[in-house]
């Protein structure tokens, strides 16, 4: 089981650990509503050491990139950031990921924590051909997610990391610590890059300012899910494309050269797909989990829970799922399995709750 360099904190505050993506992180210190609630009204500090991070450097980087990745970065200002996939041949995912263009020739990729190995091996062999230095930098940083409405003024004042001027998707080097205006919780926030060492030290200062509340792992999936983003193994993964999860905006299909898996998204986009990730709200306050089934009004099953709870924010059961395609359609009226009993939904948006990024 890896560790993070923050572990010994994480122990000494009493949090519950509990294994993810091959390390031991904390699950919650208090309790999830808590943390949550204070991410959503004031500011919580999130541990995301077990983050993977990729350099690509060279000549050829935009080129790899763009090849690679489903956004496009072509010609992007230099401290822009995107949000996108990486695909196999066939449309499936291969992970979903950030890409900082920190130089003209320089890109920072940030890989879900499981797919580490996995990613780092597809990239080494996408590479070929390509004029680029690639680097699996992922044990040379740890990673600090400082996240809620009070955000910037806790790093600016607590870290002394000067970010106001950051728009949101955006990223600074200060030093050696890369700031971006970043985050997996539908409120503001910033993602902090550094040196194990630093991340210890800004963490004590965190916690000295009684001003960032420590959460955990469990609370960052509760954010993460009211505000409809998608968990790599839940909403995405090697069977569920980009196209199925309700992501096509970040797949740039006509960009020119295209990229890996392009032809299968298209086709995809064009014919339909078979299977799609929607929201269902339940009317009751029974709370669906991960791979309970769907069943359509009739009671055929039709497709199963990728995540669920009750919603903190807005006081509701709500889950998404993958579902038969012919039950995708907004108010299309759904159940859901849970344990021996039926409860009767409706398909709806997957935003649970309304974001709060700075724009």
């Amino acid at each position: 089981m890896k560790k993070t360099c923050l572990y010994d904190k994480h122990v000494a505050l009493g949090a519950l650990m509990s294994p993810f993506a091959g390390f031991d992180m904390p699950i919650q210190y208090s309790n999830i509503t808590d943390e949550h609630q204070a991410v959503r009204t004031a500011c919580g500090v999130f541990d995301v050491s077990h983050m993977g991070e990729v350099t690509v450097q060279g000549p050829e980087a935009e080129r790899y990139v763009q090849h690679i990745f489903t956004n496009d970065v072509a010609g992007a200002p230099v401290g822009k950031i995107f949000y996108g996939m990486m695909c196999y041949d066939d449309g499936g995912t291969v992970d979903d990921l950030l890409v900082y263009k920190m130089d003209e020739n320089s890109f920072f990729l940030v890989i879900n924590a499981a797919n580490i190995d996995k990613d780092w091996a597809w990239m080494q062999q996408q590479a070929s051909g390509f004029d680029i230095d690639l680097q699996n930098r992922s044990d040379d940083y740890g990673q600090l997610a400082v996240q809620g409405p009070d955000a910037e003024r806790v790093v600016e004042e607590v870290l002394g990391l000067q970010c106001s001027e950051l728009e949101f998707y955006t990223v600074k080097t200060i030093g050696d610590v890369i700031v971006s205006r970043t985050g997996y919780t539908g409120e503001d926030g910033f993602e902090i890059y550094a040196t194990p060492d630093f991340i210890n030290d800004s963490w004590d200062k965190l916690m000295a300012s009684g001003r960032c509340k420590p959460c955990g792992l469990g609370c960052r999936d509760t954010l993460r899910f009211e505000v409809g983003l998608p968990l790599y193994g839940d909403e995405l993964s090697q069977d569920i494309s980009p196209v199925m999860a309700g992501l096509s905006m970040f797949c740039k299909l006509d960009k020119e050269g295209g990229f890996i898996g392009r032809d299968a998204l298209l086709r995809q986009k064009t014919e339909g797909v078979e299977r799609r990730v929607v929201g269902i709200e339940l009317a009751d306050k029974a709370i669906p989990r991960h791979g309970y089934t769907v069943l359509s009004a009739e009671g055929e099953p039709v497709g199963e829970v990728t995540t669920g709870y009750h919603c903190l924010s807005v006081d509701k059961s709500v889950c998404m799922a993958l579902v038969d395609s012919r039950y995708a359609k907004l108010g299309t009226p759904l159940q859901v399995q849970i344990r021996k009993k039926v409860f009767p939904g409706t398909v709806v948006k997957k935003q649970f709750y309304n974001k709060s990024y700075k724009k």
